[in-house]
């Protein structure tokens, strides 16, 4: 998908990897005061939202999480335009949830036009290419007759087993940082180059890895690496990176920084 930037877009906000599970987080708090306070006329969510999302049924828990969050976006998008890309915790995000929080899904990978520059959005997931196990699971739970198999169960064994893969997921990395091995895989750079020359595009913007940095592909070609939210740590994560332009100043074209949590919690 391609989105072309209408002309009252002059500030776009990225988040991604806020992975919200209950309705009393320090996360839910510090994501509702940025909704309140953003200047944002966009707001792009590069996927996982949520912990787990087991179906769009979980709307229909009292009090959860899951009806806060779509109240507060539903909210912000009266005044901003959102957007939400599905995540590895997250992908059966569907039509209901975009709909209950005023939302517009967005295809993995997908191109933002933008003051006369492209970028190119994605969780990042994918290209993780050293991740053979995940791509295994990935390539198996995208497709439709696995994802219709698992929502036709019951959502409380629907909970239970994404519960359940929470957990083999957080044992697997703690058994491979015992092992001497790394926890995490990061993009593979000549996939994520070659991504960004297929789509016509020079800046790469994206979560999943939790490791927010900046990186030089090649000259003129650049990956953002989104942070992911966590206000329970110390000190609390939760950067997103802003994308602004200035009408008509003549300046050399939209400027994209990251902002700390510190700035979005003040």
């Amino acid at each position: 998908m391609e989105i072309s930037a209408p002309a009252h877009w002059h500030t776009v906000d990225f988040l991604s990897d806020l992975h919200l599970d209950r309705p009393d987080s320090p996360t839910l708090i510090a994501l509702a005061h940025y909704l309140e306070h953003s200047p944002a006329q966009a707001l792009m969510l590069l996927g996982d939202l949520f912990e787990a999302w087991v179906g769009d049924d979980a709307l229909g828990l009292s009090n959860g999480v899951e009806q806060q969050v779509a109240a507060l976006l539903h909210q912000a998008s009266k005044r901003m335009d959102v957007f939400i890309l599905c995540g590895n915790r997250d992908f059966l995000m569907g039509p209901l949830l975009m709909q209950a929080c005023g939302a517009r899904a967005l295809p993995d990978p997908s191109v933002l036009q933008f003051a006369n520059r492209r970028y190119l959005l994605t969780h990042g997931d994918a290209l993780c290419l050293s991740d053979t196990d995940y791509l295994a699971f990935r390539s198996v739970a995208r497709s439709a007759a696995w994802q219709q198999d698992f929502l036709n169960k019951p959502l409380a064994q629907r909970q239970e087993l994404g519960r359940q893969m929470r957990a083999q997921s957080k044992a697997h990395q703690a058994a491979s940082r015992q092992s001497g091995g790394t926890a995490w895989h990061d993009l593979d750079g000549q996939a994520c180059l070659e991504s960004l020359q297929s789509a016509d595009a020079d800046t790469m913007i994206h979560g999943h890895t939790h490791h927010p940095d900046t990186h030089l592909l090649a000259p003129g070609k650049t990956r953002w690496v989104l942070s992911d939210w966590d206000f329970e740590s110390t000190p609390p994560r939760g950067d997103l990176l802003r994308l602004t332009s200035s009408p008509g100043s003549g300046d050399s074209g939209p400027v994209l920084q990251r902002m700390s949590a510190q700035q979005l919690s003040a």
